[in-house]
């Protein structure tokens, strides 16, 4: 994966997302499937200029959905904690 943008789906807001960012300064995101955690932390350090010390993944099976008789699948996703240096922060999530 070449290009950071296609790395870095969107930021993930959520209740427990903002207290673990006021707490402890880690910041969640919706990442590609197929990016390691190095690509990850190289791609927020880009985008963000900030210095990344931790990244944990977790990944997500899409679910079931059902509409009339037919069966479809929501896509499978990937998202990414990652945890800034004391110090840093990005400015898209503050007043959130």
């Amino acid at each position: 994966m070449n290009n950071v943008h296609d790395i870095i789906v969107r930021p993930l807001v959520t209740e427990k997302s903002t207290g673990q960012m006021e707490k402890t300064g880690a910041y969640t995101f919706v990442v590609a499937v197929e990016a390691n955690k190095i690509e990850i932390a190289k791609a927020v350090e880009t985008l963000f200029n900030v210095k990344v010390r931790d990244v944990r993944t977790m990944r997500y099976r899409g679910k079931e959905r059902r509409l009339g008789k037919f069966v479809g699948r929501r896509a499978s996703w990937k998202k990414a904690v990652v945890t800034l240096r004391p110090g840093d922060s990005i400015e898209i999530f503050e007043g959130v």
